[in-house]
C-alpha cells in the first residue's frame, strides 16, 4: 500500500463552474478511485482561489461585502463538486487563516530568493499577469483569452528569481524527475523555461487591497500565484508539520492554460523551500463547443450542470471520460452527447445488465458463487498509471462490448426454454463473472453505476430488473 496525494487547479471564485472545472475534477477523481482500487492510501484535496481584484470589483458591482461573496461562491463549488460525484478529503480555501498564516511562512522561507524592483509593462487584468512586450505585440495589443487590452502598468513590486531554478527545473523535467504529461505539453514548458523571466508575486496595496499581506510590508499584497499556488501543500499544514508522509503528490491535475504556471513557478517555489517536485503534472485540453472554444461573448458555453441535468452524472462521466480526450482539445455538441448516452451508455451496459438481471430473475438463477476474485488487466493499469485515461475507459468498454456478444453466442434464453437448467447455470454464472470484473474497470469511472451493479448481482437472488439508463427519444 502507498500513500497517494491528488491535487486539482483550484478554481477562481469570480464566476460560476464550467466544464473546465469538471475536467479537473473528473479526472483527479477517477485517479482517486484507481488508487484506492490498488489499495492505496488517498489524499485528495481541492480548493478555492479567493483573492485578486477580479474578485472584489465583483463584490463591490453587487453591492456586498467581499468575504460575503467568496463565501456564497465556495459552497458554489463545493456543492458542483458533490454534484460530479467527486469525492476529495481535503478542501482548502486561500481566505481560510490556516492558508493565510502558512502562506506568509512561506514567504519568509523563500526571501533569499525574493528582491524589490520597479516595473513597467503590459498586464492583463483577467489572467491576473503581466506579459511580455514580445507576448503583446504578438496579440496585437489583446488578450486572446478575454479579448480585452492589455494594460501598460508602472509599479513597485517584490519579484521571485526564477533564474536561480531554471537549470534544476529543466534536469527535473528531462530526467522524469517531475513528469509533464502530455509528451508535447513537455516540449512548450522547456521552451517557454527557456525565456521565462523572474516572476512578479506581489501588488502595491494602492492597486491589489483584497490579497494576502506581504510579511513586514504593509504597502504589498501577495500575487495571486504565490498565494493560490501554495495551497497545494498549505493544505496538508506546511510548514507548521513534517508533510513527506504525503509530499510529492503523485499528480496534480490542471489545464493547459495553466500549465506554465505549474511547470516554472510551482517547482521553482518547491526548489526554493527545499522540497521535492510533484511527479507527474497532468494537463488536460480545452472542451470545444461544436468544433470553436467557449467564449461567453460568443455566446456558445455549456454549463457542465446543465448536462448533467440532461441525463444524469453517470452519463456526463460517461461522455467527458471516455469521448472527451484526456490530453487534447475536444468537441461536444448535444447530438454526440445524447449519441453516446442512447446508443452506448444505454444500449451497450444499461442493456446487458437489463438482459442478464432478467434472465437470472426468470429463471431463478443463484449467483451468491459470482465472488470477484479480478486482477486488474495489466493493459488497463498500465493506461491508468500514465494518466491515459480515455483509453483505459476504452479499454474497459470493450470488456462490455464483448460480454454482450458473448450472450449473443451463448444464447442463454435458447437454454432456459430447452429447460437446460445446469447448463443455464454455468452459463450465467460465467456471464455475470465477467460483467462484474468488467464492473470493476469500470469504478473510477462510472462510480454510481458501478454501485448499482455490484448490488444487482450481489446474490443469492437477482432482483426485477429495472433500466439503469432509460433511453430517451
Amino acid at each position: 500500500m502507498k500513500n497517494i496525494y491528488i491535487t486539482t487547479a483550484i478554481p477562481y471564485v469570480n464566476g460560476a463552474p464550467h466544464i473546465g472545472h469538471a475536467m479537473d475534477y473528473c479526472l483527479a477523481d477517477v485517479c482517486a478511485r484507481y488508487h484506492t482500487l490498488l489499495g492505496d492510501a488517498v489524499r485528495f484535496q481541492a480548493g478555492t482561489d479567493e483573492h485578486g481584484n477580479k474578485i472584489d470589483l465583483k463584490a463591490r458591482e453587487l453591492g456586498v461585502s467581499t468575504q460575503e461573496y467568496v463565501n456564497e461562491n465556495a459552497a458554489k463549488f463545493q456543492d458542483f463538486v458533490r454534484k460530479l460525484g467527486v469525492e476529495y478529503t481535503d478542501f482548502v480555501r486561500t481566505t481560510d487563516d490556516d492558508h493565510v498564516r502558512r502562506c506568509q511562512e512561506i514567504w519568509r522561507k523563500l526571501e533569499p530568493y525574493i528582491y524589490k524592483a520597479k516595473y513597467e509593462g503590459w498586464y492583463c487584468t483577467g489572467c491576473e499577469r503581466y506579459v511580455t512586450d514580445k507576448e503583446c505585440e504578438e496579440n496585437h495589443g489583446t488578450c486572446p483569452d478575454h479579448l480585452k487590452a492589455y494594460e501598460k502598468l508602472s509599479e513597485e513590486n517584490y519579484y521571485f528569481r526564477i533564474a536561480d531554478f531554471k537549470e534544476r527545473v529543466r534536469e527535473a523535467i528531462l530526467s522524469g524527475e517531475m513528469i509533464v504529461l502530455p509528451d508535447y505539453r513537455q516540449a512548450e514548458m522547456l521552451k517557454l523555461l527557456d525565456e521565462s523571466p523572474d516572476v512578479s508575486i506581489s501588488r502595491p496595496v494602492s492597486q491589489l487591497k483584497w490579497g494576502v499581506p506581504v510579511p513586514g510590508d504593509e504597502t504589498q499584497v501577495m500575487y495571486v500565484w504565490l498565494d493560490a499556488l501554495s495551497n497545494y501543500i498549505t493544505v496538508l499544514g506546511y510548514p507548521d508539520v513534517d508533510i513527506s508522509d504525503w509530499w510529492p503528490a503523485t499528480a496534480e491535475f490542471v489545464g493547459k492554460d495553466i500549465l506554465r504556471f505549474h511547470a516554472i513557478i510551482w517547482p521553482a517555489m518547491l526548489l526554493g523551500l527545499g522540497l521535492p517536485l510533484p511527479r507527474a503534472l497532468v494537463s488536460h485540453g480545452m472542451v470545444l463547443a461544436d468544433g470553436q472554444k467557449m467564449s461567453k461573448s460568443i455566446g456558445n458555453v455549456v454549463d457542465p450542470v446543465e448536462v448533467i441535468d440532461r441525463h444524469g452524472l453517470d452519463a456526463f462521466r460517461y461522455f467527458f471520460l471516455r469521448h472527451i480526450d484526456t490530453f487534447a482539445d475536444s468537441d461536444f455538441t448535444w447530438e454526440k452527447y445524447d449519441a453516446a448516452y442512447n446508443n452506448e451508455l444505454a444500449n451497450d451496459l444499461g442493456n446487458l445488465v437489463q438482459r442478464l438481471a432478467t434472465l437470472a430473475q426468470k429463471n431463478n438463477i443463484v449467483v451468491a458463487e459470482t465472488v470477484d476474485d479480478f486482477e486488474l488487466p495489466a493493459e488497463y493499469c498500465e493506461l491508468m498509471d500514465n494518466y491515459e485515461y480515455s483509453k483505459a475507459f476504452d479499454y474497459a468498454w470493450g470488456r462490455v462490448q464483448s460480454i454482450n456478444r458473448s450472450i449473443d453466442e451463448s444464447k442463454p434464453w435458447a437454454l432456459a426454454k430447452n429447460g437446460e437448467i445446469d447448463k443455464l447455470q454455468e452459463c450465467m454464472t460465467g456471464l455475470v463473472h465477467e460483467l462484474l470484473n468488467a464492473n470493476r474497470l469500470l469504478t473510477p469511472f462510472l462510480p454510481t453505476a458501478a454501485e448499482k451493479i455490484a448490488a444487482i448481482f450481489a446474490g443469492p437472488v437477482v432482483p426485477p430488473a429495472t433500466p439503469l439508463f432509460p433511453k430517451t427519444k
